[in-house]
């Protein structure tokens, strides 16, 4: 069981709830851990997509945003953030391309690459502007990203191009998985020392190394990463409880759902998959959890039900009742809501808007 208040009275479900105390106290320990591993924290706005969440990272001390679209980095530049990172390898063809520039005109930008033709349209797209390019190596995760040892190619490939290279970066996502944490950051930091070598090597000098998940953020070691981009850190979720990277007295944001059907061991809240997002790793419990009732799990979502099985002899919440639902990913849940309510002391306080809310290009 968890130590969270109740919900506040009168929610119309379902909606999302961020709890601003455990929210802060998330913040706060990222800081902390960046500043006490003597790393740059440059977090993952995509998980939050909030301006007011940001505002609180920045004044914490992040250096900057990660952000993973171009039209996310255009609202958190209009509303005024300078310093921002597109973790992303873009392919900056056409309005993407024209975009990018006008961004790159008005904030410090810097901007992924993973090929030397995404590198030709980048360069179209920003010579003449201060942004940079960073360039991504794989890992692990064998999603995007080269070899390390290919790093200084694609590195060469922007200088020749006048593009400047700050560095390298990495995304350690085979993290994801029961007793992988371990291992993938230890991956990751040896993933960017062979990349910052492969960049000496070729003869460019750029000493950006960066990294980080929320699973690995707690064994960052400096002599692999000096600048950690962790996203779900500010809110948790099921998966990370599952994974051990968060407990529930950590989870600040959950779905408020209602209890609509009771039947044998299960009940059927309001909360679908609309609510919640449909994202199941293959080793998750469930498609969400209640953590007030660790026991129980989501067995199935559908578009407008969530259907939770309970333990033989559980006592099951009422119908009509309210009950919170940690969402498996929650970077998925955010992005399919318009506001999140924030509460304090069991009360709403107030709401913020989603504002990149759709933002996926």
């Amino acid at each position: 069981m968890t130590h969270a208040l109740p919900l506040p009275a009168d929610l119309v479900t379902p909606c999302l709830v961020v709890d601003r105390d455990v929210l802060e106290r998330n913040l706060v320990a990222m800081a902390d851990r960046a500043r006490d591993r003597g790393v740059a924290l440059r977090p993952h706005a995509k998980t939050h997509k909030c301006l007011e969440i940001a505002r609180r990272q920045v004044a914490l001390g992040a250096v900057g945003l990660t952000v993973a679209t171009v039209g996310e980095a255009e609202v958190f530049a209009d509303a005024g953030f300078s310093d921002l990172f597109i973790a992303y390898p873009l392919w900056a063809a056409g309005p993407r391309g024209r975009g990018l520039r006008a961004l790159a005109e008005r904030v410090s930008l810097r901007v992924g690459a993973d090929s030397s033709e995404g590198v030709e349209l980048l360069a179209g797209a920003l010579v003449g502007t201060p942004a940079e390019v960073v360039v991504e190596v794989d890992s692990g995760h064998h999603r995007t990203g080269v070899d390390p040892e290919r790093a200084g190619d694609i590195a060469v490939a922007a200088q020749r191009l006048g593009l400047p290279v700050a560095g390298v970066f990495t995304f350690p996502g085979h993290s994801y998985g029961p007793g992988q944490v371990r291992p993938a950051a230890a991956d990751e930091g040896q993933a960017l020392q062979q990349a910052e070598a492969a960049l000496r090597r070729a003869g460019v000098d750029a000493g950006l190394r960066s990294g980080g998940s929320t699973p690995t953020a707690a064994l960052v070691e400096p002599a692999g990463l000096n600048e950690i981009r962790p996203g779900v850190y500010a809110f948790n979720d099921a998966q990370q409880v599952e994974l051990g990277s968060a407990n529930w007295d950590s989870v600040a944001l959950t779905a408020a759902a209602t209890v609509v059907s009771r039947h044998g061991t299960s009940i059927v809240l309001d909360a679908g998959g609309k609510v919640l997002g449909a994202d199941r790793s293959a080793w998750a419990t469930g498609n969400g959890r209640l953590p007030d009732h660790p026991e129980a799990r989501v067995t199935a979502l559908s578009e407008h039900h969530a259907t939770v099985t309970f333990p033989a002899g559980a006592v099951l919440p009422e119908l009509g009742s309210t009950v919170r639902v940690a969402p498996n990913h929650v970077c998925a849940a955010v992005n399919l809501a318009d506001v999140l309510l924030v509460t304090a002391n069991g009360a709403v306080v107030g709401q913020w808007a989603v504002a990149a809310r759709g933002r996926n290009a």
